[in-house]
């Protein structure tokens, strides 16, 4: 008997258990050149020989499991036993049961996906099923839940990204045949322009995001960390939120400790906070205030910005940083927002050897907070004199306009 016909992905394991049902129940050797069953010697298959197997099965993140003509499962390493499938007990449940009399009758190796239940939550597994001599069958479970997750992120990933897109580009397309129809209308005419200018904005924003998010997520190395004074990051996050906060009559407090440093880099840093800071601002009614907050925490630095806004439900915090995800979408797509802001703010800081949290309930505003490994520095390694540290936030307290 050979495995050339055994699929690669069950063939190692399959082949492992050959060994194993040789050594414990058969009474047959593997010949690991040919991967051929043939009859044991005492010399070929020593008692030292079938440990060393046995050490080999539990090593393996896979489950391997050993079923006799009965369906009784005589063998289950460590990846078997955690998916639920014990040894001396008959092979549960009936679908794999099924399969394996499935393979027993036919001689020819199977591989499905099936789903086992534990107690739990179902758990996606690949099976690779093989038959062995003497009605057994060696049985390799892999655990895929994390790759049909990540499949339908991508899904969802695809199905928003054209939906996002869709809706700028129809408002172009609708507004673009108005503008031509309101040639003898200047007011008109002024009005569909600033729409149009308007929705060519949101499209430029979300592609910007989504290659800034794709390039974080990829194997693009991160820059040469430096040492990145967090008294210039806040100065750079208001900055850019400096003119929406204006326009809602928004004030912007900081407080907490100044002089702190993190090594890594000022740009991606400062572009974290500044979508934290446009959050804060997006969602908070007009005549509010915003407050970034710094301190030390252990051998970290946390930089906290709080809101008066809607807050976020206890039950959809744990979503937030996924990608397009929004608690409310209809106010999301009035306020400007595209879904990945906080989803890029997570891998900034994932990259960066920190996380970010958040804290909020509906109505009492919420906390987003990241946490960094701090680092010690003096003010003339990052080029910052002590004056100018002192003098950055002076004009980032400023009084409702």
């Amino acid at each position: 008997m050979t495995f050339s016909n055994v699929p690669r992905a069950g063939r190692a394991a399959a082949t492992f258990a050959v060994g194993l049902a040789a050594g414990a129940a058969a009474g047959y050797a593997l010949n690991g050149r040919r991967r051929t069953l043939e009859p044991a010697s005492d010399e070929e298959f020593s008692r030292t020989q079938v440990g060393a197997w046995h050490k080999v099965f539990e090593a393996l993140r896979t489950g391997v499991c050993v079923v006799d003509a009965d369906n009784q499962v005589t063998y289950a390493n460590t990846g078997a036993r955690a998916l639920g499938v014990d040894a001396e007990t008959e092979l549960e449940p009936a679908s794999l049961r099924s399969l394996a009399e499935h393979v027993r009758a036919t001689g020819a190796p199977r591989q499905v996906e099936l789903e086992l239940n534990q107690g739990g939550d179902p758990t996606a597994v690949r099976v690779d099923v093989a038959p062995l001599p003497d009605g057994h069958v060696a049985v390799e479970l892999t655990d895929i839940s994390e790759l049909h997750r990540v499949e339908r992120v991508r899904r969802d990933f695809v199905a928003n990204v054209g939906h996002e897109l869709k809706t700028p580009v129809g408002a172009l397309q609708l507004l673009a045949e108005a503008l031509a129809d309101a040639v003898d209308d200047p007011a008109a005419a002024a009005r569909f322009t600033t729409r149009i200018q308007h929705e060519s904005a949101r499209m430029s924003r979300l592609v910007s995001e989504l290659l800034e998010l794709s390039r974080l997520q990829g194997a693009e190395p991160m820059p040469a960390p430096v040492t990145v004074w967090i008294d210039r990051v806040v100065n750079e996050a208001v900055d850019r939120g400096r003119t929406a906060a204006s326009a809602k009559d928004i004030t912007i407090n900081r407080t907490g400790r100044r002089r702190l440093a993190v090594s890594g880099s000022e740009n991606q840093l400062a572009t974290a906070l500044g979508n934290l800071v446009g959050n804060a601002i997006a969602y908070s009614p007009e005549g509010t205030s915003v407050t970034v907050d710094t301190t030390v925490k252990d051998d970290s630095v946390l930089i906290a910005v709080t809101d008066e806004g809607i807050g976020i439900d206890p039950s959809e915090q744990h979503r937030i940083f996924e990608r397009f995800y929004r608690s409310d979408p209809a106010r999301s797509r009035a306020t400007g927002g595209t879904g990945l802001g906080l989803a890029i703010v997570k891998h900034i800081a994932g990259n960066h050897g920190g996380r970010v949290d958040v804290s909020s309930m509906p109505g009492n505003g919420a906390t987003f907070t990241l946490t960094l490994p701090s680092v010690t520095a003096d003010a003339d390694e990052a080029e910052l004199s002590p004056g100018e540290i002192d003098t950055l936030t002076t004009h980032i307290e400023e009084g409702r306009q």
